[in-house]
């Protein structure tokens, strides 16, 4: 009795499996160099002073030119009348004159509400920011708060882009901020 070959649709049942893992990895071997992920961590200290008013913040990203790569958050108060908050966001001097005066508030993913003091923590991965298209290469993560009533403090955290390993970078600062730390991922 001969054996008739019947064919299988195995292989061509795989086909379309195997083209999505290949296109698949290649689409993973040309991500940008953003696909690492990172966290900020800013700490607003409790100042005991007669009249405390939470401070506006401001934290983007420099290339070495000083030039901004991207704006990650502006902390301003987005409730006053009239928008009377956005009147204020000049006293952040080094972000206003760096671009912020460009800005149309309120500006998407960007900018919010003050925050109380304490250890405030935002998550900037890689797919929720402007860290997705950075280049790579040495930046330095700005990060500059202003009060009412009070100072004006301006802290800088160099750090490379995209990470090679875990890492975190930080800087202390004196007065409106506490510590900053940055934290990167592959």
């Amino acid at each position: 009795m001969a054996h008739k070959h019947v064919p299988t649709r195995t292989t061509s049942a795989l086909q379309p499996t195997v083209l999505a893992l290949a296109a698949a990895a290649l689409f993973a071997a040309a991500a940008p160099a953003g696909a690492a992920d990172a966290s900020l961590k800013i700490e607003l200290p409790t100042l005991n002073v007669a009249e405390y008013h939470r401070p506006y913040v401001a934290a983007w990203i420099e290339r070495a030119d000083q030039s901004v790569a991207a704006n990650l958050l502006v902390w301003y108060d987005q409730k006053k009348r009239d928008k009377e908050g956005e009147k204020w966001l000049k006293d952040l001097r080094q972000w206003w004159r760096r671009g912020g005066r460009e800005l149309q508030m309120p500006v998407d993913g960007v900018s919010g509400a003050t925050r109380a003091a304490g250890e405030q923590k935002i998550n900037l991965g890689a797919g929720k920011s402007s860290l997705a298209g950075l280049a790579a290469g040495d930046y330095v993560l700005m990060v500059e708060a202003a009060r009412e009533s009070g100072g004006r403090e301006l802290v800088k955290v160099p750090f490379q882009w995209p990470p090679k390993s875990a890492q975190t970078a930080k800087a202390q600062g004196s007065n409106e901020l506490g510590a900053v730390a940055l934290e990167l991922k592959p």
